[in-house]
């Protein structure tokens, strides 16, 4: 057995105060090993160092397994159709992303774990309040035309995003977090951050979470549709727009070359055909599948199925006029939801039940000794009595035709009946349903009612904020709660673990409350790949990081 004593010594020399907080919650058994790894990446610990740490504690050390792979070979992948351009700046769903990463590396990776590991990043620390933090980057990397990354690269793609001139969708990050001028160069192999407000969770804002955020030449102007001219591991052949992409794996990548000599990229409008797709051996993966419709892959030995826990969920508002105006209300209809019975029922139990805030299972700081919300009829029909509703009332909820949405939907308007309220379904496809993003011009956040689809994120902070806030810019349930406002602008500055969990608890009871906005599930995120198809690892945001995939 090591020597704890002097173990703990050698752990906290010339570490900062912070970093010696978090080892010290790992000892005193307030940090499990989960959160202790996630929390220690994201004040800047080496994986290195946790790993001796753990070591020294007896306690299960860093690793992640990949059966062995043979060198060479095509991938063929199936994904849904990107909505639009692929373009980095401006991309917001699933279907670009993934072609995009391909090509593209980001600062920090956020892994399925929610650890963040180095990518483009080889380390960064915050100041003591976690107002300024200072990244130093890898040497040696290059982008596909030959030239190296520095400083001035990523500065200028940060700022680019972080510039309302451009359309950036990662303001729905960014916002209130990082402005235009932010990010300045120290010198060539380090940048520093100077945030609008303190921010303990920032390093996971320009990592993989925030999948904008990678890294282009200074000099980029729009066209990466042109070229794909990044510093991932592998280097785009041909793109075409609705029908797929090509690549080959870069020699000069900075991790090495990749397994895979070749991808292939094939886009599809729905999931049935994927799964004929990946049945028929026409693909060897596809990127995501759900249950509704899939259900011919989950008991199939050809057939690997990769699960990640996940904080990918819906959020059914209610916006905070008419019958919803009364809180009695809003909780009244909560109440109605089966919540077991939904997982159970829509997911074969692949999901986590939802307490009405964002705060899933799977985060750390998420306090699991707040009460589960579950189904009481009774109880809403006291509260829609209190509120001089027991005769019930109207109300049309929309929503996407996009997996099990309408299923949820026809689930809502059955449960809400039981308490005297009929509700109308509208089925909108997903372009009509978002419209222009803006209030005024988008059903998604004009609906008095409605049901919305929210991928997974490393932190909570943009379900917290975007949605939520007075200020959000998704506030479709038109919450504004100063309360809640303060309650966010602390959780979000907590560089502590125990100070956010804290916070996370009070902002749980809060939305317990007064909810606004109802979190029925956190679902899994689900892909599937052939069986002889290894070392895939992928997040529940739908990225795929192919560098050490192959065949056996």
């Amino acid at each position: 057995m090591p020597d704890r004593s002097k173990c703990l010594s050698q752990w906290r020399e010339g570490r900062t105060e912070l970093e010696n907080e978090v080892i010290d919650q790992l000892l005193t058994g307030r940090l499990d090993r989960r959160s202790f790894l996630r929390h220690g990446s994201r004040v800047g610990l080496s994986l290195a160092l946790m790993g001796g740490v753990l070591q020294g504690l007896g306690l299960a050390p860093i690793g992640r397994a990949f059966a062995q792979a043979k060198q060479g070979g095509t991938i063929r992948l199936a994904q849904i159709t990107p909505s639009g351009a692929i373009e980095p700046v401006s991309v917001a769903d699933q279907g670009g992303l993934l072609p995009l990463q391909q090509a593209g590396d980001f600062l920090v990776m956020d892994g399925p774990d929610l650890v963040l590991r180095p990518m483009l990043a080889t380390s960064w620390k915050p100041n003591e309040d976690g107002s300024v933090w200072t990244f130093t980057l890898r040497d040696g990397v290059k982008f596909h035309d030959g030239r190296v990354m520095t400083a001035d690269d990523v500065v200028a793609s940060i700022d680019r995003l972080a510039d309302p001139a451009n359309g950036s969708n990662a303001l729905s990050a960014f916002k209130g977090v990082l402005s235009k001028g932010g990010t300045t160069k120290v010198d060539d192999k380090t940048v520093r951050f100077s945030l609008d407000a303190p921010n303990g969770n920032f390093p996971y804002y320009v990592s993989s979470d925030n999948y904008n955020a990678i890294i282009l030449p200074a000099d980029y102007k729009g066209d990466f549709e042109k070229t794909f001219n990044g510093t991932g591991p592998f280097r785009m052949v041909s793109y075409t727009p609705k029908v797929g992409a090509s690549f080959v794996r870069n020699p000069d990548y900075w991790a090495g070359p990749a397994l895979a000599e070749k991808l292939e990229l094939s886009f599809y409008a729905d999931q049935q055909p994927q799964v004929l797709a990946l049945l028929g051996g026409q693909v060897d993966m596809i990127q995501q599948v759900v249950v509704q419709g899939s259900q011919s892959l989950f008991d199939n030995p050809a057939v690997k199925i990769l699960r990640l826990k996940s904080n990918a969920h819906r959020q059914i508002h209610m916006k905070n006029t008419g019958p919803f105006a009364d809180k009695r209300v809003r909780q009244a209809m909560a109440l109605t939801l089966d919540r077991p019975a939904i997982v159970k029922g829509l997911f074969r139990g692949m999901a986590d039940l939802g307490n009405d805030s964002p705060f899933a299972p799977v985060f750390p700081s998420t306090d699991t000794t707040i009460p589960q919300r579950g189904k009481d009829i009774a109880k809403a029909k006291e509260l829609m009595a209190a509120a001089g509703m027991s005769g019930g009332f109207d109300v049309t909820l929309t929503t996407m035709q996009l997996q099990e949405l309408p299923a949820i939907a026809s689930l809502i308007r059955n449960a809400a009946a039981e308490i005297g309220v009929k509700v109308t379904l509208k089925l909108e496809d997903v372009g009509a349903y978002y419209g222009d993003a803006v209030p005024g011009k988008s059903d998604w956040l004009d609906s008095q009612f409605g049901i919305t689809d929210y991928g997974h994120r490393g932190t909570p902070n943009v379900f917290l904020a975007a949605p939520l806030l007075s200020t959000g810019t998704w506030n479709s349930a038109e919450f504004k709660n100063p309360g809640y406002d303060k309650l966010v602008a602390s959780y979000i500055a907590a560089l502590d673990p125990a100070a956010q969990k804290a916070q996370a608890g009070a902002i749980q009871k809060l939305l317990l409350d007064e909810t606004p906005i109802i979190f029925p599930y956190f679902y899994d995120y689900l892909t599937a790949t052939s069986a002889t198809l290894q070392g895939v690892e992928g997040t529940a945001m739908g990225q795929m990081f192919l560098h050490k995939a192959g065949f056996a």
